[in-house]
């Protein structure tokens, strides 16, 4: 056996001795073993890049923008294989998506589009087989960049799978919208168009130098808003200022209010507005399909926001002890002063000279009550309004006294404090004091028309622990606010349908409905998830 390459041992340096058979020679084992460890690398390898392909989104238009990007907003037509399973598993539950849109997995979205828009009677010499399919691809966006000009500039990016065939579809497509205006730039699998050929070949050289894709902020707030999804929105921080800049003259002026300069775009914006729209730090939102689920999530700069988030992560300390047969709740968790918190903050946005201390005297003095320390009292420290399985809206509507209605506020907080707080309001109901009818259990309150619905919600329940409300709001622990809709709980949503079996089936696959806000990092946090049985 000459000439027989040394294995190098990783842990010695020196040869590594091969296994051989009682006559020296390598053993066929030995082959095997070598030979099927590479066979199963080759395979396990494989299935990762594969299981990458699947699950990965590919490239984005946000690599063909500059990072001086103001405004964003992308669709993905052929996202990730996990999005594009969810979407037609939850789409094709509704009988109204399947009648009318009728999609499957290998349907081509992109000649659905091209087929809706020319049926209004737009372009209909272009053929999409020829004209379109040959160079468009799956991905597309409309984002408003800074090129120079006196305001931000329109752009639209489109994915190309063919340069030469983009380039000439896109001139079809401007010759039957009548030839006049538009312009485009066609580099790297994509597509700028524009205004004019000055604004498009800026944007298009800012972003070779500067992607959008590799900015800090969008990357920092498109991460914060989740994982990928069919649709992204972005407002990077210099847009508060473009809106501060460009709102004032849009708006109606406010009462008369407003203190900011004479003959300033910002004239009819209250101060305290333009200064948050100048201090906004970003914001990013995620449109996404997610385990039978809808879901938007939306991160972005606190602002003011934090003072009155700030502590309060208690949104379902009551909320989840309702009744598990609850048809819809909200609630929230209160810091402390967060009311005259915001007051102040509204005073402010109201311009003027009017205070946040004058404001709340007087609101004190038409309410009868004492501000801000009345209303902190009745809400305590977490409170949860709620609506029972069994809501009538015929018994609603028809009971006077509001017996019979399932509806209550529980609170968890000073149950005395609350009482006399209760007492200033029953007397300005002018006969309707049942509405504001009570019980208590230790520190919490019941407050509401039907004193059985008042004794339910003093109950220790177990809404937080339903199947529904898990799916919708998979994110109570730390939430500031929470909202909740279960269409399972009894026969109110059937009942919106009334005699139409058509509406009634395409009600019928939804489950549950959560809004859920939460403080994390300095960034403000919102979750609307839709889920289907």
């Amino acid at each position: 056996m000459e000439n027989s390459p040394e294995y190098l041992d990783s842990g010695t340096g020196g040869p590594l001795q091969r296994p051989s058979t009682p006559s020296g020679r390598s053993g066929p084992r030995t082959g095997w073993i070598v030979g099927g460890g590479v066979a199963v690398l080759a395979v396990v390898g494989a299935g990762a890049w594969a299981a990458w392909s699947f699950f990965a989104t590919g490239p984005q238009p946000a690599e063909a923008l500059p990072g001086a990007t103001i405004a964003y907003a992308s669709v993905d037509l052929d996202p990730s294989g996990g999005q594009k399973i969810e979407a037609l598993r939850t789409l094709r539950k509704f009988p109204a998506f399947k009648d009318e849109i009728g999609l499957e997995t290998d349907d081509d979205i992109r000649q659905w589009i091209f087929e809706e828009v020319q049926g209004s009677g737009a372009c209909a010499d272009l053929d999409y087989g020829d004209d379109v399919e040959p160079w468009l691809g799956d991905r597309m966006a409309v984002a408003a960049v800074d090129a120079g000009e006196d305001a931000p500039s329109p752009v639209f990016v489109l994915q190309v799978t063919d340069e030469g065939k983009a380039d000439r579809g896109l001139a079809k497509i401007q010759d039957c919208s009548g030839g006049d205006g538009g312009a485009w730039s066609i580099a790297d699998g994509w597509a700028l168009v524009g205004e004019t050929q000055e604004i498009v070949d800026r944007v298009a050289a800012d972003a070779a130098e500067s992607p959008l894709s590799e900015d800090e902020d969008y990357r920092t707030w498109t991460d914060a808003a989740g994982d990928a999804g069919i649709a992204t929105a972005y407002l990077a921080p210099e847009a508060g200022q473009v809106l501060a800049d460009n709102l004032g003259g849009l708006m109606p002026p406010l009462y008369g209010l407003g203190d900011a300069v004479p003959g300033s775009s910002t004239d009819l914006l209250p101060s305290e507005v333009t200064r948050g729209l100048e201090e906004f730090g970003g914001l990013a939102a995620t449109l996404r399909f997610d385990d039978g689920s809808l879901e938007l999530e939306v991160a972005a700069d606190a602002g003011k926001s934090q003072e009155a988030l700030d502590g309060a992560d208690r949104g379902d300390d009551v909320l989840a002890t309702l009744p598990d047969d609850t048809a819809a709740a909200l609630g929230i968790g209160f810091a402390d002063g967060w009311f005259g918190d915001l007051v102040d903050q509204f005073a402010g946005q109201l311009g003027g000279d009017l205070s946040g201390d004058e404001l709340l005297d007087e609101l004190s003095s038409d309410s009868g009550l004492d501000l801000p320390e009345d209303v902190e009292t009745l809400t305590g420290e977490s409170a949860a309004l709620a609506i029972g399985g069994d809501f009538d809206l015929e018994t609603f509507v028809n009971s006077a006294d509001g017996s019979g209605v399932p509806v209550g506020l529980k609170v968890q907080g000073d149950p005395d404090g609350i009482e006399s707080v209760l007492d200033k309001l029953r007397p300005q109901l002018d006969g309707a004091e049942s509405f504001l009818g009570s019980d208590r259990d230790g520190d919490l309150i019941a407050i509401g028309p039907d004193a059985d619905y008042r004794q339910q919600l003093l109950e220790d329940g177990d809404l937080g622990g339903s199947e529904v409300f898990e799916n919708v709001v998979r994110e109570a622990g730390d939430a500031a606010a929470i909202l909740f809709v279960n269409f399972d709980a009894g026969d109110w949503l059937a009942s919106l349908a009334g005699d139409d079996p058509e509406v009634e089936d395409n009600l019928e696959p939804l489950q549950g409905l959560g809004v859920s806000t939460w403080l994390q990092d300095d960034a403000s946090h919102v979750v609307l998830r839709l889920t289907t049985d």
